[in-house]
């Protein structure tokens, strides 16, 4: 179900600046005069809201300008009482603003009406209710992955840059994935070289074979780690220290981190494993599970677009080109879009592109040939490979069919080739 503004022109206009703990109301009634409302962020204000603009006639359409999470209860009530519902760009509201008043000014009554002004002009996008459109549940599960894995990469940093860096700066060449866990559950047997040495040299290497995992030659590699310990430039502390009680404590949680970012990546597949959508981005190179969920959970219905165009703009990876006179500069992305989504659709054309045999790659080649060494270049060809995944996207959801990467090889003198979709 997708939420759009009324095709009739309204006779009541409700223009809502959007707060945490309350929310100013513009009502323009029929005869042109205004009424301003306060309201505060509960149930009972909300039915005041809904039972003094039904009673001022309809039809009704009430604009609000998106403000964090804050917006969506009051509209998601709105919703349910029948009313439609439009939202207006936070950067249309401070560019006209500045225009109507010629000052950067800004306070609650004049954002109502701003957003009053851009409602009756047309100016507005329509609200999509992540629970009415039945994929708030992905949202969440992308967020708290986003969440855990933000948290992660920040304790992560505070561990080579702070604690390795103090009490075992050789210990870190050892770890060649952030996702071995086993180099955690090491440092957590031995965080420090006084640790390490405290046992004998076989002694180690038999108990830190439980941990390290499968290693062609385990002896080898933990002889190695005892030696690093023994010719440390550490810190000289204690291995009962408080300060190496703290990195223990700091190794834990980013260990605990780890394992939550695993039970969700089981859970995402899990719960979306009948989701055809989930299924169908996962034929694209380049998109996992986490790639597919986050697009899914951020584009909501990609069927609501009626042109690529349109979800490339959504995506902030359309052009604009800045031009004055006889001044015309560089086309570049606008990025005037879901940041999220647009995170999601590079990663996974930096991913595709590191395949064989795909549209992808042979896209990214082609940018690149003049000068495979520019750094310039080669950032085009990433944003290229971008807007086309979006591309290839929208078009595998909107045509309801699998992505068949193997049609682009082409058999040409005996070589296979690669060809773009």
């Amino acid at each position: 179900m997708t939420q759009s503004c009324s095709t009739t022109m309204p006779a009541v206009w409700v223009a809502i600046d959007v707060a945490k703990l309350h929310h100013d109301v513009l009502v323009q009634l029929p005869s042109g005069m205004r009424k301003h409302l306060k309201i505060n962020s509960t149930l009972a204000d909300f039915e005041r809201l809904a039972a003094f603009i039904r009673d001022c006639g309809s039809p009704c359409l009430v604009g609000f300008e998106p403000t964090g999470d804050y917006h969506r209860p009051l509209a998601h009530f709105l919703h349910r009482q029948g009313f439609d519902l439009c939202m207006v760009s936070s950067i249309a509201v401070a560019r006209t603003r500045e225009a109507r008043y010629n000052s950067w000014d800004k306070n609650d009554p004049k954002d109502c009406q701003v957003i009053l002004h851009l409602l009756q002009t047309g100016t507005t996008q329509t609200y999509n209710d992540p629970l009415v459109n039945h994929y708030n549940d992905l949202q969440e599960m992308s967020n708290t992955y986003r969440q855990v894995s933000l948290r992660k990469v920040q304790i992560q940093h505070a561990i080579f840059t702070h604690y390795l860096p103090l009490y075992f700066p050789e210990a870190e060449r050892y770890c060649h994935s952030s996702r071995a866990e086993w180099f955690t559950q090491l440092l957590l047997l031995t965080p420090c070289p006084a640790a390490v040495l405290a046992y004998g040299k076989q002694e180690f290497i038999d108990r830190a074979s439980k941990i390290v995992g499968r290693k062609v030659d385990k002896q080898r590699f933990l002889a190695d780690f005892y030696e690093s310990a023994r010719s440390s430039i550490a810190v000289p502390v204690a291995a009962d220290s408080e300060a190496i009680a703290m990195f223990g404590l700091v190794l834990e949680q980013y260990l605990a981190l780890c394992r939550l970012r695993q039970q969700l990546e089981k859970q995402v597949q899990q719960r979306l494993a009948d989701h055809t959508d989930f299924k169908r981005l996962q034929t694209i190179p380049g998109i996992g599970p986490v790639l597919a969920m986050t697009i899914l959970a951020e584009s909501g219905d990609l069927r609501r677009f009626s042109h690529h165009r349109k979800f490339l703009k959504y995506c902030g990876l359309d052009l604009f080109t800045t031009q004055s006179g006889q001044f015309r500069g560089q086309p570049r992305l606008s990025k005037r879009g879901n940041a999220r989504l647009r995170y999601a659709l590079w990663m996974a054309g930096t991913v595709a592109v590191r395949m064989r045999q795909n549209g992808f790659r042979r896209k990214y080649e082609d940018y690149i040939r003049r000068d495979p060494l520019s750094a310039d270049l080669k950032r085009k060809a990433h944003t290229a490979v971008a807007a086309k995944m979006a591309r290839v996207v929208y078009a595998v959801i909107k045509k309801e069919t699998d992505y068949h990467r193997f049609d682009e090889a082409v058999v040409t003198g005996g070589r296979i080739h690669s060809q773009g979709p």
